[in-house]
């Protein structure tokens, strides 16, 4: 990136490094630069895509659990979460492999 922007801490000029010259500031460069509008275009809404996702997973565990996932249910939630964190991690590096062979 031969850009050159602001450091929104220093106020200092930055041509493209991770961390700004003038005062080590820690903010990446992707934290730095304003990201374009997005697009308008035909395809669906991601968040149509999600809610309809969500409410799909939500009918599948009250059919496999017989309730809906509630508060207080005898389950250790962080647990649960942080395994779920973990799958994610295998199938991104499955994608990876898939994609880039290594």
């Amino acid at each position: 990136m031969n850009q050159t922007i602001t450091c929104p801490t220093c106020q200092g000029k930055d041509q493209g490094f991770y961390v700004c010259p003038k005062c080590k500031g820690t903010k990446t460069i992707t934290e730095w630069v304003a990201e374009p509008p997005p697009k308008t275009n035909e395809l669906p809404s991601m968040w149509d895509l999600v809610r309809k996702d969500m409410a799909d997973r939500d009918t599948f565990g009250r059919q496999k659990y017989g309730t809906p996932l509630q508060p207080f249910n005898g389950r250790n939630a962080l647990k649960d979460a942080y395994e779920e964190v973990l799958d994610l991690a295998v199938y991104l590096r499955q994608a990876i492999y898939e994609k880039e062979g290594k």
